[in-house]
């Protein structure tokens, strides 16, 4: 027997928001485990990227870092990668315009796997895994969609589908295509 995503909501309890607002499944539960476990650790990243918090080197070390990697200008571009893990982890974590968080989130992941890539995949330190790892959830939370526990509960892509992650797959495709092209 076939178990598909649809199948398990169905059977997960009901999701029609009209008739039972506070109603939510296991399913929703779940994705909003992975939403903020992925998000929110995303956001943290980048906040470490921009303000220098949680241990972080902040923007000009950042950019130092970006420059050497041959990302020039480097505090424009660890700014544009912060900024993305920041919002898109944000995003993602609150379920707000998810298609668009999880863009931005495979955006920056496919850099940084085409940085990380020379390393290999389970390189002791900076492997390709962990961007792989996030890239992939993205797609995943656009694709099976944010759930009810979202802010995106009042628009349609809040059930996911092909479009939703098809919108993130390009999108981010599209944005890392760009800065790997522009990177000297």
């Amino acid at each position: 027997m076939r178990v598909t995503a649809q199948r398990l909501r169905a059977t997960s309890g009901p999701r029609d928001t009209a008739t039972t607002p506070t109603s939510f499944s296991a399913a929703d539960a779940g994705i909003l485990l992975l939403r903020l476990a992925v998000g929110l650790l995303l956001a943290g990243h980048g906040a470490q990227k921009l303000f220098g918090i949680f241990g972080g080197p902040g923007l000009s070390a950042t950019g130092k870092g970006f420059a050497d990697m041959g990302y020039r200008p480097g505090d424009f571009f660890a700014g544009l990668a912060g900024a993305s893990e920041f919002l898109g982890g944000l995003g993602l974590a609150v379920g707000l315009l998810t298609p668009l968080a999880a863009a931005a989130v495979v955006g920056v992941m496919i850099n940084a796997m085409a940085t990380t890539a020379p390393k290999g995949l389970w390189a002791e330190k900076g492997g390709l895994e962990y961007p792989l790892c996030l890239a992939v959830a993205a797609i995943a939370i656009a694709a099976v969609g944010p759930g009810l526990l979202s802010l995106d509960r009042p628009f349609r892509w809040r059930h996911g589908g092909w479009g939703p992650a098809a919108v993130a797959l390009f999108l981010g495709g599209i944005g890392a295509a760009i800065v790997l092209a522009l990177k000297a």
